[in-house]
């Protein structure tokens, strides 16, 4: 019986071995109940669409479990204002210039820059069988908003009644508030460039909760994609648009925002 054993035992190991490296050699993450995981870091690039703005960034996760990952994110966007309407029907050539088209109203762009920490917990082991994984994502952070003024091209005269004019971008003043806002003396916005010396900062924070889908949530590459919702606010109103006295336009320090993230990257 010993001796039986003995000239088997290596035959079924070297069936193992070679069930083993078939696994491996597969390109899918190998998983064991006793060891765990095989990859430990993901890191990917992120493009969100949400219903403010949108922004890019990248997330650097530590994947603790098949359905535990702990991430840092960092992203950078934009937050619009809820009435930002573009416009273009006011402009006509002037003095040898395109007109560009403009948002009616508008007197700062706001962008943001947010850090936060957070998991991903997936709801059940079909991560470990290269299937669709459906789990909960959730960040918080600081945010950093940045103010740039927006510039307008205006219809400027010489003297007052005279048919000589000309064109100049201007920001937002109180001095120029009526002007401003007067569509007969608007010929376009200014370039993207303008107002960039004079950012201003605006500290906050953020908060988002989303439903994560993941394919392949093991795989060498990151293929998922997460919808949910992300809120922004800041210690003060953010000055996008110009409020109007009724009421019917006003700025704010909250931000509630719908998004869709899609994200690609890879895991080691």
């Amino acid at each position: 019986m010993r001796r039986a054993i003995y000239i088997v035992l290596p035959f079924l190991l070297l069936a193992v071995v070679a069930d083993a490296q078939q696994y491996l050699n597969s390109g899918e993450n190998y998983y064991d109940d006793r060891a765990g995981i095989v990859y430990n870091k993901e890191l990917t690039i992120d493009l969100k669409f949400h219903t403010h703005g949108f922004a890019i960034g990248t997330q650097i996760g530590t994947i603790n479990t098949y359905y535990l990952t702990r991430f840092l994110n960092f992203e950078i966007g934009e937050l619009k204002h809820i009435k930002e309407y573009r416009q273009s029907d006011f402009q006509t050539a002037a003095a040898g210039k395109v007109s560009r088209a403009f948002i009616f109203g508008k007197q700062n762009s706001f962008f943001v820059l947010r850090g936060g920490v957070g998991e991903k917990r997936y709801f059940s082991e079909k991560a470990k069988h290269k299937g669709l994984a459906i789990g909960i994502s959730y960040e918080a952070g600081p945010s950093l908003g940045l103010l740039k003024p927006y510039y307008l091209e205006l219809y400027r005269t010489l003297d007052p009644g005279s048919n000589n004019y000309f064109i100049r971008s201007e920001r937002y003043t109180q001095e120029n508030a009526a002007d401003f806002t007067n569509l007969g003396l608007i010929y376009g916005s200014s370039g993207f460039s303008k107002g960039l010396d004079e950012l201003k900062i605006l500290p906050g924070g953020h908060a988002k909760m989303a439903l994560h889908f993941d394919w392949g949530a093991f795989d060498e590459f990151v293929k998922a994609m997460e919808a949910g919702v992300m809120v922004d606010f800041y210690f003060k109103k953010v000055p996008i648009m110009v409020e109007t006295a009724n009421g019917d336009i006003e700025n704010s320090p909250l931000f509630i925002n719908l998004f869709i993230n899609v994200q690609l990257g890879k895991r080691w």
